[in-house]
């Protein structure tokens, strides 16, 4: 991967490191159905509703994972975070999805 690519990746798990702090207690008393389920069926969906695929993906605290799914045909992205023991929950979504390609700040140089 490009040293892009890899700032980019950063950027979304930073970004869904923030939601997931913000949520974590929401989503953990989060059971229904309709917002959790189990990994394979959450991600089959997003593929098949939205065309969307994994772009990066993140270790939470109590080695949950945290996924941004985004489909660059669609424009729509998704933000899940994943218990040990498999059950995936919805944290966020949205539009206008976009890859970025920005420059890495010059080292000393906060950005």
């Amino acid at each position: 991967m490009t040293s892009k690519r890899n700032f980019l990746h950063l950027a979304a798990l930073t970004v869904a490191a923030v939601i997931y702090l913000t949520a974590a207690g929401h989503v953990a008393a989060q059971t229904s159905a309709r917002n959790c389920g189990p990994r394979d069926l959450v991600v089959d969906r997003l593929a098949a509703s939205y065309g969307e695929t994994r772009q990066s993906m993140g270790l939470g605290t109590g080695n949950q994972v945290i996924e941004v799914f985004a489909s660059s045909e669609t424009g729509t992205w998704t933000i899940t975070v994943t218990n040990p023991a498999g059950v995936t929950c919805l944290v966020a979504s949205g539009q206008a999805f976009e890859e970025l390609a920005e420059a890495l700040p010059k080292p000393g140089n906060d950005a």
